[in-house]
């Protein structure tokens, strides 16, 4: 799953500390901005795993925009990363579904344009069309 992170600037005194906004009290840092993207990537794993363990279902994902909007982050640095969650929500099952032909095109193409595969374009729009009847 992808997530957007906030990292704000380091100093010669201050590492650079990194929020993942759509994951409210996950917080990590790091000396260089590359190991900020790494040390986010290993507490998000771990704030999901926590999330997967008390039964809690993961936030909603909001676009970079919006966060970027926010006064909280004003003159941070902004990346995405994709972390590798899924195996926290119980083991993937394989399931056949009847799409027609045009439509699985045009899912397969966004999806490769979102950098996604198939199952987990199609997984994350369930995930969304749930969440918005709640």
């Amino acid at each position: 799953m992808k997530f957007t992170i906030a990292i704000e600037p380091g100093t010669k005194k201050a590492a650079y500390g990194v929020a993942v906004p759509d994951l409210p009290g996950c917080f990590s840092a790091g000396d260089t901005v590359e190991e900020a993207f790494d040390n986010a990537r290993e507490a998000i794993e771990a704030h999901c795993e926590v999330l997967a363990e008390e039964g809690t279902e993961i936030p909603a994902t909001k676009p970079m925009s919006e966060w970027q909007a926010s006064r909280d982050y004003r003159g941070w640095t902004w990346g995405v990363i994709d972390v590798p969650i899924e195996r926290f929500f119980g083991p993937a099952e394989k399931i056949n579904i009847t799409v027609p032909g045009r439509l699985l095109k045009q899912i397969d193409e966004h999806a490769k344009k979102l950098g996604q595969t198939r199952s987990g374009f199609l997984t994350q729009a369930a995930l969304d069309a749930m969440r918005r009847e709640r």
